[in-house]
């Protein structure tokens, strides 16, 4: 073949494969896609049996979504563990009273004032923490207030006025179980000997301290214990002017609290030196009744007197007069007692009990 020819046959025979793949390209097409005849000109709704017969098929790739574990749906979990809210008490717990434990230790375990832990169980403290002891049965109420035992003719309205609280908090509290259709302020349908919690409730508390003892009536503290005295008529009259009780110069227990514990608990070993704080008399000397153990009282002269309580042993006896600093006893831990210090107390007849530590200091 020529030289100047074999340019044409090649472009002749490229033009022929490349109309050749059009015409494929254009009957393929044309097989797939909907032919017009399928759809009736007339109706607006397609002939969807003749639009199926030509319909195109494209298939899609399977897809699922990286660590997708459900497929099927939305699932519902199982929780293994369920949290129970803590929700707050409405009826009353026991706790029995340990070695070292205090008023204060106790309502603070709890949440509640220390006055709560008195009012919960008069039967067995008497209003007077000192008569704490351990293993004591305590009634805890589940929030500040009063425990009152219902006595036959009370009336709803009167307690709820004693105890300075709307009557309707009493009949609501949940923890007292009443009868809303048989209870009411006006008819207290309420069984005798039943137990009321008085939601923030209050009454005065009974001081159980040593009371106040003068030289010239010492027998007045006779029903306090064996410890008073009998007549005392002339003595040592005191300065005004107080010092520290005790060796050791920082509390231990109770602290100052006017309602609750009119002295201060001022830490010790037994034996340790007890002092006068001032110069005085002394009124009561020996064993008390009512939780302090042994017991000194001294009479100032001039409206005071000072009170020494739990003592392991008293060294002065009843009307002998003593002067500021002198010893007259020993730290110990007798009475309603939870280990060794000294109970100190002052009064004033003015003031009547006051914080000691706002008179004295170490």
């Amino acid at each position: 073949m020529p030289e100047k020819s074999r340019p044409i046959a090649y472009i002749v025979t490229s033009l022929a494969l490349a109309a050749a793949l059009i015409g494929m390209l254009i009957y393929y097409l044309t097989s797939r896609v909907t032919p017009s005849s399928a759809i009736d000109q007339n109706s607006s709704t397609p002939d969807l049996s003749a639009a199926s017969a030509g319909a195109m098929e494209i298939d899609l790739p399977e897809y699922s979504l990286t660590g997708l574990r459900y497929t099927d749906g939305i699932p519902r979990f199982a929780q293994l563990q369920t949290i129970i809210p803590n929700r707050p008490r409405s009826g009353t717990v026991t706790y029995t009273v340990q070695t070292g434990d205090n008023l204060f230790t106790i309502a603070e375990k709890y949440g509640l004032k220390p006055e709560t832990v008195l009012w919960g169980n008069y039967e067995v403290l008497r209003d007077n923490p000192q008569m704490l002891s351990p293993n004591q049965k305590l009634v805890i109420l589940p929030t500040d207030g009063v425990y009152y035992q219902w006595k036959a003719g009370d009336n709803l309205s009167g307690i709820a006025n004693f105890f300075k609280v709307d009557p309707q908090a009493i009949l609501d509290w949940p923890g007292n179980d009443l009868d809303l259709t048989q209870v009411s302020t006006e008819n207290s349908i309420i069984p005798d000997k039943t137990w009321l919690i008085i939601p923030g409730g209050k009454r005065a508390l009974k001081d159980w301290g040593p009371p106040a003892i003068t030289r010239n009536n010492p027998a007045a503290a006779a029903y306090y214990g064996s410890g008073y005295c009998g007549q005392v008529y002339e003595g040592a009259i005191g300065s005004g002017y107080f010092i520290w009780p005790t060796t050791a110069t920082y509390l231990s227990g109770y602290d100052y609290s006017p309602s609750i514990h009119p002295g201060i608990d001022i830490a010790g070993a037994v034996g340790n030196a007890v002092f006068a704080a001032d110069s005085g008399v002394v009124v009561f000397a020996g064993w008390s009744e009512f939780g302090y153990g042994y017991l000194i009282v001294l009479d100032h002269g001039n409206g005071w007197q000072s009170a020494y309580g739990h003592l392991s042993a008293v060294g002065v006896g009843c009307g002998q007069s003593v002067g500021r600093g002198t010893v007259i006893g020993a730290v110990g831990s007798t009475g309603n007692s939870s280990g060794a210090h000294l109970h100190f107390e002052l009064r004033s007849e003015i003031y009547g009990k006051v914080n000691p530590r706002d008179y004295v200091s170490p």
